[in-house]
């Protein structure tokens, strides 16, 4: 399958009087539906690498491809249309709206470029929640909804525009044990589904080994690159 993201010679410093180098000549690349894991210690340079992969930053020097377009020299307009169109983000903190109800809360993607949704995307809203588990809230306000409720929701919200692409960083790490394993099931569920490739930051080496492919970030370079066994 083609190559969906790309990362040639990936370098990352901060700072201009006093220089911190976080990535050091990362070169990465993922196929189209894959379903992948990047794990490493805090402070490893992975979450700067999603960041940069999601277009949320740009990297010191280096060339990153999305869907065959290079966006590192792209205007902050440009990017913004791309991750909106291309792009579903799932974090650890939800970052849900208190005063909207779940559905309100997921459509709001969609309603970036289109303030009144139709009744087919409402619907489409609507089919995405009940495969997650959360049609039955749908009305609830974010607030009055458990973290692994609220967790379900910006999962439907990553969906809203049919992304190619979802980076998630860390997106059970406020859930117990069984919320995290139902989790996981939904996002295998939905790269099987819709062919949606998957890069999720994860702590949890037992939730990595359940991707195909297992990347470890350590000091700002690829430790480890394994695709694991199905048996």
């Amino acid at each position: 399958m083609a190559n969906i993201i790309a990362l040639k010679n990936i370098n990352k410093v901060y700072g201009s009087l006093v220089k911190t180098q976080v990535l050091f000549d990362v070169n990465l690349s993922f196929e189209e539906g894959s379903f992948n894991s990047i794990i490493g210690q805090s402070g490893s340079g992975k979450s700067t690498l999603l960041n940069i992969m999601g277009t949320l930053d740009k990297p010191t020097s280096g060339e990153v491809y999305i869907n065959g377009d290079r966006t590192d020299g792209m205007s902050k307009n440009s990017l913004a249309e791309l991750r909106n169109k291309t792009i579903g983000f799932v974090f650890q903190f939800h970052y849900l709206l208190p005063e909207f109800t779940a559905i309100e809360n997921v459509l709001i993607p969609y309603m970036i470029d289109n303030p009144k949704p139709s009744k087919e995307i409402i619907e489409r809203a609507e089919e995405f929640m009940n495969m997650v588990g959360i049609y039955n809230v749908k009305d609830n306000l974010a607030s009055n909804m458990s973290g692994g409720q609220q967790q379900r929701t910006a999962i439907a919200r990553a969906l809203i525009n049919n992304p190619k692409i979802i980076l998630a960083d860390e997106p059970t790490g406020n859930l117990d044990s069984q919320s995290t394993e139902n989790i996981y099931t939904i996002l295998r569920d939905i790269n099987e589904k819709f062919n949606t490739t998957f890069i999720i930051i994860t702590h949890d080496r037992r939730i990595a080994e359940k991707t195909d492919r297992i990347i470890e970030i350590k000091d700002g370079r690829i430790n480890m690159d394994i695709k694991t066994i199905k048996y």
